[in-house]
């Protein structure tokens, strides 16, 4: 079926001018390039919940990141609160490591280029599962990204439209 729009979340096909199908590669993010164009992320900080882990998730870990479509290594680089699940209050302030059934805020560092977005901006690119073991350990809700230079493809199309 064809639509005049999409919102965020949404799953659609579409084609582009002068962009082969393939081109494009899983994790690949469309986004509006005059207004807020998708940049990959240098890192960023999230609300992260271990919910199977058999040991203690500390600073150094790299475990998989299923983002949208992407599937990249991320390090957790910094853990800086434990925080109790239900009601948002610290626990601990920069503990050494986090367990099963622990919230934290963490700071998370993609491996190869990924782009995520804030959850209250974007929470379909703001949602996350932490994967290792062949199971999900945790999951997490982005609250806030550095974003690096965009070193997307910008389409010839778009360009012609940035001049007008």
């Amino acid at each position: 079926e064809s639509l005049t729009e999409a919102l965020p979340g949404d799953n659609v096909g579409f084609n582009i001018k002068n962009v082969a199908v393939k081109e494009i590669k899983r994790g690949f993010v469309a986004s509006d390039s005059k207004n807020d164009p998708a940049k990959e992320a240098v890192d960023f900080e999230a609300q992260v919940i271990i919910m199977n882990h058999p040991g203690n998730i500390s600073a150094g870990y790299t475990p998989v990141l299923d983002c949208h479509t992407s599937h990249i290594a991320c390090k957790f680089t910094e853990i800086k609160v434990k925080m109790d699940k239900r009601s948002g209050k610290t626990i601990e302030e920069n503990p050494k490591s986090i367990k099963t059934g622990d919230a934290s805020m963490c700071v998370l560092k993609p491996t190869k280029p990924m782009v995520v977005e804030t959850f209250k901006e974007y929470a379909p690119l703001g949602r996350f599962a932490v994967r290792d073991m062949k199971q999900t350990v945790a999951v997490g809700v982005v609250k806030s990204v550095r974003k690096g230079e965009s070193t997307g493809k910008t389409t010839k199309s778009a360009v012609k439209a940035g001049k007008k």
